[in-house]
């Protein structure tokens, strides 16, 4: 991918570089979502930045000042012009706008650069930062799915099934 730059960030291709970086944050996932890809040591952050680093869909997104790595983004085509985004950062950098920069600015290159005309993401009900990312973003919450997907299991061993918000935003509604 052609990298994006913001103020403060760089969204670019991931590299071997980011393996510390990812394994960070994907150490202890915050929220259910992740939890498949939890990184148990740096030899797995490394095989997964290996991995991600051929993968335009996985954007990297990491501080202007030092290339340090402090999260990710999505952007997964579904033919013709509907993409699907999520994001996943570093708590330590939490509070900062940081993620809102890199959505917005990830947005900005769906809808200008690569003929997006609507956006969408799911956030689980508990997933309260990612709801109001979605809302700063000027998504509108198209709906909840209930119990629409399981990342982990209850106390008897049965799935969890979570409530999933979907928010979307049209190319129309970006513009104005």
């Amino acid at each position: 991918m052609k990298p994006i730059e913001t103020e403060r960030l760089i969204l670019r291709n991931f590299t071997e570089e980011d393996a510390e970086g990812l394994f960070a944050y994907t150490s202890d996932p915050r929220v259910n979502c992740f939890l498949d890809g939890k990184m148990d040591n740096l030899d797995q952050a490394l095989a997964e930045v290996r991995k991600k680093s051929t993968d335009d869909s996985q954007i990297a997104v990491a501080l202007k000042e030092n290339n340090a790595l402090i999260g990710e983004l999505f952007a997964i085509k579904e033919e013709p012009d509907t993409f699907s985004v999520g994001w996943n950062f570093n708590a330590a950098y939490e509070g900062k706008g940081l993620a809102r920069e890199s959505a917005e600015a990830l947005l900005r290159d769906l809808f200008t650069e690569q003929g997006a005309r609507r956006v969408y993401a799911y956030a689980e009900d508990d997933n309260f930062r990612s709801q109001k990312l979605c809302e700063k973003l000027g998504m509108r919450q198209e709906g909840c799915m209930k119990e629409f997907i399981s990342f982990t299991k209850n106390e008897d061993g049965t799935p969890k099934y979570e409530n999933t918000y979907l928010y979307a935003l049209l190319k129309k509604e970006w513009i104005s």
